[in-house]
Formats: structure tokens, C-alpha cells, sequence
């Protein structure tokens, strides 16, 4: 079914003139410098080819190049018009002499090879180049550092275009292609048609912490992988054709500098849909890291319209597309599907917009996002709010639960609450990830219990009034006791919501004593009394106990009523409760 979803994938950009895709016999590879030469060979000059990255770093032009040739046992197959120096100047920086020589060997028989009879300015120059170059002269060019190792292609003085870009060169590349074809033939596992099978496939590239060089997502290289006698991937037969279909389609969605891909864990993800839609640009900006989500106009409108359950206008003639999403992480030498959803556009925003229905709570501070990507909920998660210290699992179970709408990984709820204990901090994005957690297991249990978004002043449950209770005593503390360096919640959060009997019948008295050092402090008992007698809590007999989502219940409480008490939502800024209640 990948396969199959990518190959139709590939057959609607090659469709499409300006999508940019290369086609059969061509992939886009990176190409950081170019020879510039004339039409007798002679060297003019190296060209820079690297563009700046959003963050200054030169990175190499990506272009589009005749196709890379499979290795030969010999271990020399070089590429076609362009390689490494290695290749095309027989020095690199491996200090290898002998076997850059036989490198620079295959190359020239290559260009032989593909150009024998071929009248054509552009590659008669690359010949005389290769025939009269001496690989020592490349040490004394002031690029060589940066470009020793990496790809080089040719460009001939004067012309516009890459000698690779030649039409005569493209033609002749392309006959030749044609003869390297399998011998074997049978049915494909993707098209269902009979023809060439191809024993290796094309290399993946831009998986995060794969193989600098690429990584295979179909490959067999031991004898415990095969079967009935078949060597490599003709255990799992796919024509030449749709090979590079699937990868070309795979590696566009790879691309550095593709918008249809995240990194979610140690998951690298891509989204496209069957036709073209405007959801396939709008989705990765709902999981992934971009700080200009926010701005994004039709980005606001999709989710404004989907968490309130309505259908976005561009939805109407988009919905029914199918949308794909795709989780790749690296395994050694090859490529693992972390998880693979299929849905319908309209579908995918329904489920979308109630996971941000689920977690829509209360802002803690004005520039809190409305709509927080998974990579912030993840990180609220993490120690240190480090994603690499989150299980990759969980990372993968989360994006499972938004796509499909169950119920979130059970072990996020109990991870979050862990970490709110740990470091006594309860953040906007931690109290979103408990709300929805309780949202949707009670939703899955079809129990009737309503989980508010803002501070729920009648609210009788109990759990939820010890966590208001706590936010006052502790801003009555800092009332009390300026400048202290450490509060009740920095040494009782934790046991409070775990074992309330133990740590409340110790902090009421000590209340009872902040508030008589304060102008404003019967305020602040009138509060406490209002919270008690709405649960009819009498000293000494708080719960014993509270379960992991008592314990999620009780963090909203002091979350909400802490956001009350302390932060202005119009400046950001600290409040002070004696203030709002004279108001």
C-alpha cells in the first residue's frame, strides 16, 4: 500500500510541468561546485554552486543529474557527467592515491561508454578536459578544501545550461539507460504488470540519522531474509519502473527544503494527498517546528473552522481526497515505517481539529499558541524539555492518537504528571496534554464528566478543588513572605497531589498564619473557605490518595486557578488577587 500510494504519488507531479520532479533516468542529487570549461577543455574556472540556508550555513544546490549507477562488485561504478572528485579528478580527500586513480578510471570509461559516436560540443569538451587533466593541479585551487570528496558537474563557457543538460547528452544517457535493464523479469508487486524486476532499489536520503549516503525501505542482503532460492529484492518483485517511481516520489518528500515533511521523534514524517491540495502544504505545520505557524492566514482558518466542527470552505471541493501520512526511522543500513495513516482530507481535519478541541485550555500568558504543534506538547513532556530524552514510541503512539482519534498513549498522562511532580512546573502545554488526556479517556469510557477550559468555580470534584486549593495557599505564602526563595510548591507539590491527607492538615494552619500577616489576608481565607465547603472537606479528612487521573484533575485545579490569581492576560504580567477581588 506505500508503495503503491507513492508511485501514484510520482505519477502526479511527473504530470505536472511545474512540480520540478525528475524523471526516469534522472534523480536530484547535491551539488555543491561545477568545472567550468571551453569548448577545447581547458579549465576556466570553479563555481560555486552552495546557497545560504535560513541560518547562514552553505548548503550544496540540489540538481537534477542522470541517475546514479548501481555499484559493480569491482566497487568502481561511477555516475554519468557528474561524481565526486574522486571520480571526476582522480584525487579526493581520502589520501587514496591508487584508488582514486582507478575512480577517475571508471568515469573516463563511463563517458566513453554512454557518448561512443556522440557529436556534441559539450561532451567532446568534457573528453579533452579528461584526457590532458593532471589530478595534482586541483590542490593548488583556492576551493579545494571545501570541495574535496563532493559531487562537481561541467559547464561549458558561454552556455546556459550544465553539459549534463544538453539535449544530445540527455538523449544519449537515456538510450543507454534503456540497455541496463534486469534480465529478470516478473510480475510487479505494485503495478501488476510484467516487466524487469529490479534486484536493488534506489537509495533514500533526508531520513534524519540514516546513511549519509542513503538507506534502502526494500532491501534483502543475508541468506535468513529469502526465499525459495531468490537473491536481494527479488523476494519482493517491483519493477525497475516503479523503483524509481516510489523512491524519486519518497526523496522529493525528503528534501531539505521540503514542506511536506517533519521530524517528529526520531520519526522523520512526510503528508502528501492523492490530488493536489492545500492540505498537503497546511498539515506539517500542524505537527512540526515552524515559528511562523501562527501567522499563517488559511493555516488558522482550517483549524479555527475544524476544532469548532465545521467544514473549512476549501474543504468543500478537497475533501474527499485521500491523505497519507508516512513515519520513517532510521535502522542501521536501512529505513523502518514507524507508522503509516491513510484517511480522507475532510477526515484528517475532522480528527485534527478535535485533538485541538481536546486540548484547548486556558492561556497561562498572552504569546501561549492557540493551536500548540505536536513538537511543543512533546516537548512539555520530555526531561528537560529535551525531545531526545522522550521515548520515541510515545512520539509515534501521540501522532497515531491525533490522525486516528483514539485516545492518547496511555503512558503521556502518567509522563506528564511525572514530570509536573519532578520539577514542580506546570506549563500551558503540560496543562493542555492533561486536559486532553481526561478528555478523551472519559470520552472512551462514555462517562458523562465535563473537563473545563478555564477555571470551574462550581466544580464539586474534589481532586480538582485540592489543586485550587493549593494555588491559593501558595500565593498567599508569596503574599505573606516576599522574595522567598523557595514556596509551598516547590517542597509539597508533589505529595500534595499524590497523598493530600499527609500534606494539607499541615499547610491550612500555616495559611491560617499568612493571612494574619497581610492587609488583605481574610480575603484569602474567605477564599479557602469557599473552596472547602464546596467539597464539605473538614481538616483531617482529605483523600488518602489520589489516582493518576485524580493527580492530572488536581494539577488543572491549581493550573487554572493559578493562571486566575497570578497572570493578566492582557499584559502577561503578575496580578495581585487582593486587586481582582475588590473589583
Amino acid at each position: 500500500m506505500i508503495l503503491q500510494s507513492l508511485n501514484a504519488y510520482y505519477e502526479r507531479l511527473a504530470a505536472d510541468e511545474t512540480s520540478g520532479v525528475a524523471l526516469r533516468g534522472f534523480s536530484r542529487q547535491p551539488v555543491p561546485f561545477a568545472l567550468e570549461i571551453d569548448k577545447y577543455g581547458a579549465f576556466s574556472q570553479v563555481l560555486d554552486l552552495r546557497q545560504e540556508d535560513a541560518k547562514k550555513k552553505k548548503i550544496p544546490r540540489q540538481l537534477i543529474l542522470p541517475e546514479p549507477l548501481k555499484t559493480s562488485g569491482s566497487g568502481f561504478s561511477a555516475n554519468f557527467m557528474w561524481d565526486n572528485t574522486g571520480y571526476v579528478l582522480g584525487i579526493d580527500d581520502k589520501d587514496n592515491l591508487e584508488r582514486a586513480a582507478e575512480s577517475f578510471r571508471a568515469f573516463c570509461n563511463r563517458i566513453e561508454e554512454v557518448g561512443a559516436g556522440l557529436e556534441d560540443e559539450g561532451i567532446a569538451a568534457v573528453r579533452a578536459f579528461l584526457e590532458h587533466w593532471n589530478p595534482e593541479t586541483a590542490l593548488n585551487w583556492q576551493e579545494w578544501k571545501d570541495m574535496a570528496g563532493r559531487n562537481l558537474v561541467f559547464h561549458l563557457l558561454g552556455d546556459r545550461e550544465y553539459i549534463h543538460d544538453r539535449p544530445a547528452v540527455r538523449k544519449a544517457w537515456l538510450d543507454y539507460y534503456e540497455t541496463t535493464a534486469s534480465e529478470i523479469r516478473g510480475q510487479c508487486l505494485v503495478t501488476g504488470k510484467i516487466g524487469p524486476i529490479d534486484p536493488t532499489h534506489p537509495k533514500i536520503q533526508g531520513v534524519r540519522d540514516a546513511q549519509g549516503a542513503g538507506a534502502a525501505l526494500v532491501s534483502f542482503n543475508a541468506n535468513a531474509f529469502t526465499s525459495f532460492g531468490k537473491d536481494q529484492n527479488y523476494n519482493a518483485p517491483v519493477c525497475e519502473e516503479a523503483a524509481f517511481n516510489y523512491t524519486t516520489a519518497l526523496n522529493e518528500l525528503l528534501r531539505r527544503d521540503s514542506r511536506q515533511k517533519v521530524q517528529i521523534g526520531d520519526a522523520t514524517t512526510v503528508f502528501w494527498t492523492e490530488q493536489k491540495t492545500k492540505s498537503e502544504r497546511l498539515l506539517p505545520f500542524i505537527f512540526g517546528q515552524n515559528e511562523d505557524q501562527g501567522d499563517l492566514a488559511a493555516l488558522r482558518r482550517f483549524l479555527e473552522a475544524a476544532r469548532d466542527g465545521k467544514m473549512p470552505d476549501e474543504l468543500k471541493t478537497e475533501g474527499a481526497s485521500r491523505t497519507y501520512v508516512l513515519g520513517l526511522s532510521p535502522n542501521a543500513g536501512r529505513i523502518s515505517v514507524r507508522f503509516w495513516h491513510v484517511d480522507t482530507v475532510e477526515g484528517m481535519w475532522h480528527k485534527i481539529g478535535q485533538h485541538f478541541a481536546d486540548i484547548k485550555i486556558v492561556k497561562q500568558y498572552k504569546n501561549d499558541p492557540d493551536f500548540p504543534p505536536q513538537w511543543l506538547l512533546l516537548k512539555a513532556a520530555a526531561k528537560r524539555e529535551d525531545i531526545d530524552n522522550l521515548s520515541p514510541l510515545l512520539s509515534g503512539t501521540l501522532m497515531r492518537s491525533i490522525l486516528t482519534g483514539a485516545a492518547y498513549p496511555a503512558a503521556l498522562l502518567s509522563t506528564v504528571v511525572g514530570r509536573i511532580r519532578a520539577e514542580q512546573k506546570i506549563t500551558y502545554a503540560r496543562a493542555a496534554l492533561i486536559k486532553a488526556c481526561l478528555v478523551r479517556n472519559f470520552r472512551q469510557r462514555g462517562q458523562n464528566k465535563e473537563v473545563s477550559v478555564s477555571l470551574d468555580e462550581h466544580s464539586l470534584n474534589v481532586p480538582y478543588r485540592l489543586g485550587r486549593l493549593f494555588a491559593v495557599l501558595e500565593k498567599l505564602q508569596q503574599e505573606a513572605i516576599p522574595g522567598a526563595n523557595t514556596t509551598i510548591a516547590d517542597r509539597y507539590f508533589g505529595s500534595a497531589s499524590a497523598t493530600p491527607r499527609a500534606v494539607f492538615p499541615v499547610l491550612l494552619p500555616l495559611a491560617r498564619h499568612h493571612a494574619a500577616k497581610i492587609k488583605y489576608g481574610y480575603t484569602y481565607w474567605k477564599r479557602i473557605g469557599d473552596i472547602l465547603d464546596g467539597i464539605a472537606i473538614e481538616r483531617g479528612a482529605f483523600p488518602a490518595h489520589l489516582s493518576l487521573e485524580d493527580q492530572g484533575l488536581f494539577a488543572l485545579g491549581y493550573f487554572h486557578q493559578r493562571t486566575q490569581l497570578w497572570t493578566s492576560q492582557k499584559t502577561g504580567t503578575e496580578t495581585n488577587v487582593n486587586a481582582a477581588e475588590e473589583d
